[in-house]
């Protein structure tokens, strides 16, 4: 079965919504779908998923110090042609999705667009949008499974 890692750092609990959401939609595509807090997730497990989406909130204009130095080490691991995707909640500008879809790229990640970014707290607008990326992801995942 396929499988996809949600991986994220909530500050006030708005990306820890965002996670949960994206997993409902990749969960309506029949995937097997892990959400974790990220220190409960070990970068070496990235080997066990064919996807990884990593949510961070923006905190000065950037990804969040544990987030960035947790996805080095997920890096380090080679994640090269897995499917990843970035998403994340922000109150004044929200830079970190992006910053974290930038490096999935360098490292060799295919990843799914478009990089959500919520301001504040997610509106069901918002939510509807998470399950569609999820749903995005779990496509993605299956069709590079048999190509």
């Amino acid at each position: 079965m396929v499988k996809l890692a949600i991986v994220y750092l909530s500050t006030q609990g708005s990306t820890r919504m965002m996670a949960e959401a994206i997993a409902e939609g990749a969960r309506q595509k029949h995937i097997e779908v892990r959400v974790d807090n990220f220190y409960e997730w070990d970068p070496k497990d990235a080997a066990s998923y064919d996807g990884i989406a990593i949510g961070s909130s923006t905190f000065y204009y950037k990804m969040l110090e544990p987030i960035a130095k947790f996805l080095d080490a997920l890096i380090a691991e080679g994640v090269d042609g897995k499917v990843g995707s970035a998403f994340g909640s922000y109150g004044w500008s929200g830079e970190a999705p992006v910053m974290i879809a930038e490096k999935m790229r360098e490292a060799g990640m295919k990843v799914v667009d478009p990089v959500l970014r919520v301001q504040y707290v997610p509106e069901e607008k918002d939510i509807k949008e998470c399950q569609r990326l999820g749903k995005d992801i779990a496509l993605k995942l299956k069709k590079l499974r048999t190509e």
